[in-house]
């Protein structure tokens, strides 16, 4: 794979700019892992270019500049920019959109057209730093008409687009008033990927049913041009993360996290940022109905559920926040004791070290999203798990789930089939759990991150 000019965009730099203690103006790395995950294509170009915001709301054009070796563009937003573009139409209406509408979606005129801008704007920037031989590669749901925009402007280059979130299903996509505009959008790519087949179908789906064109396999024709819709399915840096499992400093952390317990016998872990589509309430409310009718005892089962914080600014989320805090106070209101809690809850973001500590000290993973495009902490977990120790409860409607083999299956909406997982996941045959994970563990291997980002890359380059 010869890679000479790789151009990512993505809605964020992989670097941000703040202010430190003394209001000094910083860059410090991003949130999310899109960085780490392009990593191993963006090793083997000769030259790399990210566009993206660098985190802070501004007016007025922004040097690009060179760190980590990668040339950055940053794009300007002002606040109102921002609101209307990554808040509104972004996490307002696609988020819940692609999400089965989790919660409902909302369309506004003025949020398109804040959409509409911004994406001009990155298409600008990138026509700008492209020649005949550069790679693009779009990211995700917020730049959804950058490829179409770009192929105007460069009609031979080299364009992919990834969506790191589901694609519903035709019924649902189509109530979007701007549903053409953005398939269009799309359709201005050499290939699109993909989390899952069942995304690429819904697609591909919605695409003829909106007489846009016509499939041939995963080739859709379209106005002259074709474009290769495909399923890549992500995955994360295995060996990161099982190495790091295996150091002493994993090993004293997960027991001191177990001796800050209480030394329970059995710990449940949950890992999610803070958003409705997660499902962390109906979690919780299957503990504390396993907890009352004394199925559990909370003196010999302890669950931990991390929530990072997420887009505050929007209302669904200080929702989803207020509602789970309040389930988090009833249980341990009710179930907890002088000095031991029921639940240890944590609404603040983990460090690689702190994180490796937790999943060694979980017995089982509750990964129960709603709607997830893949789910990486599934993925993570079963990383650490080396000697084959500990049990994963995964959502059916996770793209995860086509992937981790080994993992108690279980729908989310369904709080019995959680409570039945709970159960068996603390009552398992060892032989049972540590065939399981062994098959679990191989799954996530066979899936490395650098086998995605690879194919995806070796897919575009081999256009028809």
């Amino acid at each position: 794979m010869a890679l000479k000019n790789l151009v990512v965009a993505a809605n964020r730099l992989p670097i941000r700019q703040t202010y430190d203690a003394h209001g000094n103006l910083v860059w410090t790395t991003s949130p999310g892992g899109l960085a780490s995950a392009l990593t191993p294509v963006m090793e083997k170009a000769e030259q790399v270019t990210w566009v993206g915001w660098p985190g802070q709301n501004v007016s007025g054009k922004l040097k690009p500049f060179r760190a980590q070796e990668i040339d950055l563009i940053p794009i300007e937003m002002s606040a109102i920019e921002h609101e209307n573009h990554y808040e509104g139409m972004s996490n307002g209406t696609l988020w819940p959109l692609y999400h089965d509408k989790v919660v409902s979606a909302v369309f506004h005129r003025h949020w398109y057209d804040g959409y509409s801008k911004i994406n001009q704007r990155f298409a600008a920037e990138i026509a700008e730093v492209i020649d005949e031989d550069s790679t693009v590669w779009v990211n995700d749901y917020q730049l959804q008409l950058v490829p179409a925009l770009l192929r105007s402007r460069a009609p031979k280059a080299s364009i992919g687009f990834f969506l790191h979130t589901p694609f519903p299903p035709a019924e649902l996509f189509c109530q979007l008033p701007w549903r053409v505009e953005l398939l269009e959008g799309l359709l201005g790519c050499d290939l699109v990927g993909m989390q899952t087949p069942a995304s690429a179908r819904n697609f591909i789906d919605t695409l003829e049913t909106l007489g846009l064109g016509a499939s041939d396999g995963e080739v859709f024709h379209h106005k002259g041009g074709t474009t290769q819709i495909k399923a890549f399915p992500i995955g994360i840096d295995v060996a990161k993360y099982a190495n790091a499992a295996k150091s002493a400093a994993t090993e004293k952390r997960s027991q001191e996290i177990r001796s800050l317990l209480g030394n329970p016998k059995f710990v449940l872990l949950g890992v999610d940022r803070l958003d409705y589509t997660k499902g962390i309430e109906i979690r919780l409310r299957a503990f504390r109905e396993l907890l009352a009718d004394s199925e559990i005892d909370p003196a010999q089962v302890s669950m931990v559920q991390v929530a990072v914080p997420s887009r505050n600014n929007v209302k669904a989320y200080e929702r989803i926040k207020s509602e789970v805090e309040q389930s988090v106070g009833n249980i341990n209101g009710t179930f907890s004791t002088v000095g031991r809690s029921a639940v240890e809850y944590l609404n603040q973001d983990q460090d690689f070290e702190e994180l490796m500590g937790l999943y060694r000290a979980a017995d089982a993973m509750l990964v129960t999203p709603f709607k997830d495009g893949m789910n990486l902490v599934a993925m993570e977990y079963a990383a650490t798990r080396f000697d084959n120790s500990g049990s994963l409860i995964l959502s059916e409607f996770a793209g995860a789930a086509h992937i981790c083999d080994g993992a108690q299956l279980v729908n989310p909406y369904s709080i019995d089939e959680i409570k039945a997982a709970i159960l068996h996941a603390i009552r398992m045959d060892p032989i049972e759990q540590k065939t399981r994970m062994e098959i679990l563990r191989n799954s996530v291997e066979a899936h490395d991150v650098n086998i995605w980002a690879d194919s995806f890359i070796e897919t575009l380059q081999s256009k028809p």
